[in-house]
């Protein structure tokens, strides 16, 4: 094998397959990356026991084809560190080598007998928007559960229905629960998993998996979403990637979403994000943030800390369906909440204290939206 690239190709490359590395695995071929050049471009993939990386580089000069393994990480930090411009890799009987105006590196090479073979692409279901799915995605993670014991919460709900043609992700930890819709654009002809013309699926992809792969396919053109029994895949630009997907269900969102006449606030996000920043400085541990909004001054009054300790700051608001209303809310979850929103202004829909509240955009409230339990207000 010998071919020539660009030092920012290769890295680019070799970075993006490395995503799915084993930190440490008693199997030392699993920490490889395959460098593959007989199809006349270079191809690096990588895997471990739950997903795989593939991205195909055209960028490369083929001068000897062939197939290599090499310590991934390796790999991956002599890189970082070649000189800028063209790079020239060959492998010399046990011993692949890297060399760039002057520098030269080798590694030694992994038998490739050893290393299994790359999981297909599930069942293409169809496309959705790359700019669009990943905000989606990092909309809906922040809820996600991060307690190993409980798989399940840990992940993000992938929901496809073709016959609307939406895509829903959701997220829930069991004190907050994100969801977020999206359209997306079945596969013509597709027979679905029932036999019938409508796709639909409904599965669960780790929420840090997931957000790698949405991070990491582009931000234009159309990723291909695939689906079977039990993995899911993603392609785009020469980007293919498979995860293995938790077993369970969330729960449905239907019926906890479904609040009966509730206060409806209105308030400026960006001001209320730094407002919930500003006050949470004296809200030791997890202390909550407390939210007093008054429809006779059209005002939001926040307030944190205790005794001497405390902080507030008043802010425009509107309230309708009610006169007066206090909710309190543990911080961090809050500030996750407002974060994953973009529109000028928020509506917050609220039930009283101890109850639950959503958060939506004010343009498009079913598009996005964030439910919230609120919590006892503290003692000023």
């Amino acid at each position: 094998m010998e071919f020539r690239i660009e030092r920012s190709a290769l890295t680019e490359a070799v970075a993006w397959a490395a995503r799915v590395l084993p930190v440490r695995s008693p199997v030392p071929v699993l920490g490889g990356l395959l460098l593959d050049t007989e199809g006349g471009r270079l191809r690096v993939s990588g895997l471990d026991y739950e997903a795989s990386a593939r991205i195909d580089v055209e960028a490369a000069e083929i001068l000897r084809p062939g197939k290599v393994l090499v310590m991934g990480r390796r790999l991956l930090d002599i890189c970082k560190v070649l000189p800028d411009g063209p790079v020239e890799c060959a492998v010399e009987d046990s011993r692949f080598t890297v060399s760039g105006d002057g520098a030269r590196f080798g590694l030694s090479v992994l038998p490739l007998a050893d290393y299994p073979a790359l999981p297909s692409l599930p069942q293409v279901r169809g496309a959705v928007d790359a700019a669009e799915f990943a905000a989606a995605v990092a909309d809906v993670a922040v809820a996600a559960g991060r307690d190993d014991t409980l798989p399940a919460l840990t992940g993000i709900r992938l929901g496809l229905d073709g016959e609307t043609g939406t895509m829903t992700l959701a997220a829930t930890d069991r004190y907050r629960f994100a969801v977020r819709t999206l359209p997306w654009k079945a596969t013509a002809g597709d027979p679905g998993p029932e036999g019938n013309a409508d796709v639909s699926a409904d599965v669960i992809v780790s929420a840090r998996r997931l957000t790698e792969i949405a991070r990491s396919l582009g931000r234009s053109g159309l990723v291909s979403v695939a689906l079977d029994a039990g993995s899911a895949g993603f392609e785009h630009a020469g980007m293919r990637t498979t995860v293995r997907l938790l077993e369970g269900r969330l729960p449905r969102h239907d019926k906890l979403f479904a609040l009966e006449s509730p206060a409806v606030a209105v308030v400026d996000r960006a001001r209320l994000v730094e407002a919930v920043k500003r006050v949470s400085v004296v809200a030791d541990g997890d202390s909550p943030v407390q939210m007093s909004f008054s429809a006779a001054d059209n005002s939001v009054l926040l307030q944190a800390g205790y005794e001497d300790d405390v902080a507030s700051q008043r802010l425009p608001a509107t309230l309708e369906g009610a006169q007066e209303m206090t909710v309190a809310f543990n911080p961090g979850y809050l500030a996750d909440a407002l974060a994953s929103f973009d529109e000028p202004a928020l509506r917050l829909l609220l039930m009283g204290a101890g109850q639950r509240a959503m958060i939506t955009g004010e343009s498009e409230p079913d598009t996005h939206r964030h439910l919230l339990m609120s919590v006892k207000p503290p003692l000023m």
